[in-house]
C-alpha cells in the first residue's frame, strides 16, 4: 500500500481526493449528457459546414467520421501504386521507426529488470524511400523487426513533399471553424504489425485515411483515471542487422507519465490485467472505430486513443493527418483540475456503497518534473508515436 510519506519523498504533492462514487457518476453523465450511451462514433454522408463541426463537435470535445471527405483527392487513387510512390519519392529520405513487435512508445520489461516496465522509444533510422517501402512490406517470421514511418513532426511537408499535390494542404471546413491552419501534416505507412498505445494530443487532430483501414479505441478526457498514467523509465532500442534490438535505459534517468492499459492482453496475462487495472475493464466500454480509406476522423484533443490497422490491397496502410492547435481554455483548465485528482490505489471489487462519503488522503502526482521542455505532457503522443 502506498503512503502519504513515500510519495512525499517522491516529490509528489498531497492532495484530497473525490471518492469512487462521485468520479463514476462523472463517466456516466459524459455519456449521458454529450456523447451518447453508444459506443460507437457518429458518422456524416459529407463534410459538414464550418459552423456545424464547430458547434456540434468541436465545441462539446466530440469525435466524428466524415465520409465522403477525400473522394477528390488524387492520392486516393495514386498511393496505393508502389510505381507511383517510388518515382515521386525517388531521391527522397524519409524517417523509418524500427521495433521487435510494431509497437513503437509503449511499455515493455525493464532491461535490468524483467519484472518492472519502462517507456521504450523506437529505432530510427533513415534511409531512400522505396528501401523504406521494402522494409514495410516485408513482415513475415524471416524478418526479426517491424518497420513504420510514422516520424510526426510535419514530416509530410518536410520529407514527403514531393507528394503535396496529391492531397489538399488543409481541411477546409475544419480551418474555418478552428481559425488557424494545421500547425503539423504528419505521414503514416505502416503494415497489420504496426500499433500505438493509449495516449492524448494537445491537438484538434482531422486524421484522413488514403489506404487500408485504422481503428481506434477512444476515451475521453474525463476517463483519465482509468488509464493508470504512472511514470517510467524512459529506454531507447538500438538495432543492428547482425545483432537485432538492445534496449538501454536512458542515462542521466527520465522519466515518463504514460496509460499503463494494455485494451487487448494476451491469454496468459488477461486476468492479471483486469485485476491490475479494473477501473478500464470493468469500466464503460470505450468508444470503437473503423475509419477507411476515404475517411476522416475528427480526434478532438486530449481524447485517448489506441490505434491498430488493417492493410488495403498494397499490403499496408497510408494515412495523413492534421494537428491543429487546440484552444487552451477553460476545457483545459478543468481537465488538468481532473488529472490533479488521483484515485485511491485499492481494487475495483473493494468498493463499497458509502464510497461517495469517503474522502481518503491519496497522493496526485505532479507530473511536471519529467515533462521535457518540447512536450506539454509526455502522456501524449506529440513527436513520440502518438497517432
Amino acid at each position: 500500500m502506498y503512503t502519504t510519506d513515500m510519495f512525499r519523498m517522491c516529490g509528489w504533492s498531497v492532495s484530497l481526493s473525490f471518492g469512487m462514487k462521485e468520479v463514476e457518476a462523472l463517466w456516466e453523465e459524459v455519456r449521458e449528457l454529450s456523447l451518447g450511451n453508444s459506443t460507437h462514433v457518429e458518422r456524416l454522408d459529407s463534410p459538414p459546414t464550418p459552423l456545424q463541426f464547430q458547434r456540434d463537435f468541436v465545441s462539446p470535445n466530440k469525435p466524428c467520421i466524415v465520409s465522403n471527405a477525400i473522394h477528390d483527392w488524387p492520392a486516393l487513387a495514386l498511393w496505393p501504386s508502389d510505381d507511383y510512390l517510388c518515382r515521386a519519392l525517388s531521391s527522397t529520405e524519409v524517417s523509418v521507426h524500427l521495433t521487435p513487435d510494431g509497437r513503437a512508445d509503449s511499455l515493455v520489461p525493464h532491461p535490468n529488470d524483467p519484472s518492472a516496465l519502462c517507456f521504450a522509444s523506437a529505432h530510427l533510422q533513415r534511409m531512400p524511400f522505396s528501401d523504406a517501402l521494402s522494409l514495410i512490406d516485408k513482415h513475415d517470421k524471416t524478418q526479426n523487426f517491424v518497420a513504420y514511418a510514422q516520424e510526426q513532426n510535419d514530416c509530410f511537408r518536410s520529407e514527403y513533399g514531393s507528394l503535396a499535390s496529391d492531397c489538399e494542404g488543409h481541411i477546409d471546413w475544419a480551418t474555418e471553424a478552428l481559425g488557424c491552419y494545421p500547425e503539423a501534416v504528419n505521414m503514416w505507412i505502416g503494415n497489420n504489425l504496426s500499433e500505438t498505445s493509449f495516449h492524448k494530443d494537445h491537438y484538434e487532430n482531422l486524421y484522413a485515411v488514403i489506404s487500408g483501414e485504422k481503428h481506434f479505441l477512444l476515451l475521453p478526457p474525463t476517463d483519465v483515471h482509468r488509464l493508470y498514467i504512472r511514470p517510467y523509465p524512459a529506454a531507447q532500442y538500438s538495432y543492428q542487422k547482425d545483432t537485432g534490438f538492445s534496449l538501454e535505459i536512458e542515462d542521466p534517468a527520465r522519466f515518463v507519465p504514460w496509460c499503463s492499459v494494455n485494451p487487448f492482453p494476451c491469454h496468459e496475462t488477461v486476468e492479471t490485467e483486469i485485476s491490475n487495472f479494473p477501473l478500464y475493464f470493468n469500466g464503460p466500454k470505450p468508444f470503437e472505430c473503423t475509419v477507411k480509406a476515404g475517411e476522416i476522423l475528427y480526434l478532438p484533443s486530449m481524447w485517448f486513443h489506441y490505434v491498430r490497422q488493417s492493410p488495403g490491397s498494397s499490403g499496408r496502410t497510408i494515412a495523413v493527418n492534421y494537428w491543429y492547435d487546440m484552444q487552451f481554455d477553460i476545457k483545459y483548465a478543468y481537465f488538468n483540475f481532473l488529472q490533479s485528482i488521483c484515485l485511491a490505489p485499492r481494487p475495483y471489487s473493494f468498493l463499497r456503497d458509502d464510497d461517495s462519503e469517503d474522502m481518503s488522503l491519496v497522493a496526485s502526482v505532479n507530473t511536471s518534473r519529467y515533462e521535457t521542455s518540447n512536450d506539454i505532457d509526455e502522456v501524449e503522443g506529440n513527436g513520440s508515436g502518438g497517432e
